[in-house]
């Protein structure tokens, strides 16, 4: 029996909030690994906001490509990983983005608190479409 998941179950669990682990290329070392919010919509691509000067933002501007895993760390333990090429990358002018991640993983009302606390210039808004996925649902294994 196969663990992997189908289209539909990966891009489902996809969409569902966890913190993700983004990978980006860097020069003379292994890939900068980092745990990160993201969004993204079945289909769609993921999408991440983060400091334009930040290391992942420096390495980001210089990257064709991202991975990204996100896991369920509760039994049955489950994980999908993307990578892709990046298709956009564009300064972030206003607080919609930010504040649909902060949405997403915070709530509405501790969300709307991040984004008042949080500095509004100096983002950067970077979308990759997934083109390989990997996936594991040990909830699929018969166990006993």
């Amino acid at each position: 029996m196969s663990l992997a998941m189908t289209r539909d179950e990966r891009e489902a669990f996809l969409a569902d909030v966890h913190v993700g682990v983004i990978s980006i290329d860097e020069a003379g070392r292994g890939p900068l690994s980092a745990p990160i919010w993201y969004g993204y919509e079945a289909g769609g691509e993921v999408w991440i906001v983060t400091g334009k000067n930040s290391r992942k933002g420096k390495l980001l501007a210089q990257a064709e490509r991202f991975s990204l895993v996100a896991q369920q760390e509760d039994m049955p333990y489950k994980y999908v990983s993307v990578e892709g090429p990046i298709t956009s990358q564009s300064d972030v002018t206003d607080d919609e983005a930010t504040r649909t991640l902060a949405h997403r993983y915070l709530g509405k009302e501790l969300g709307d608190q991040y984004v008042e606390g949080t500095p509004r210039e100096g983002n950067i808004l970077v979308r990759v479409r997934p083109e390989r996925w990997l996936t594991v649902d040990y909830g699929k294994m018969a166990l006993g």
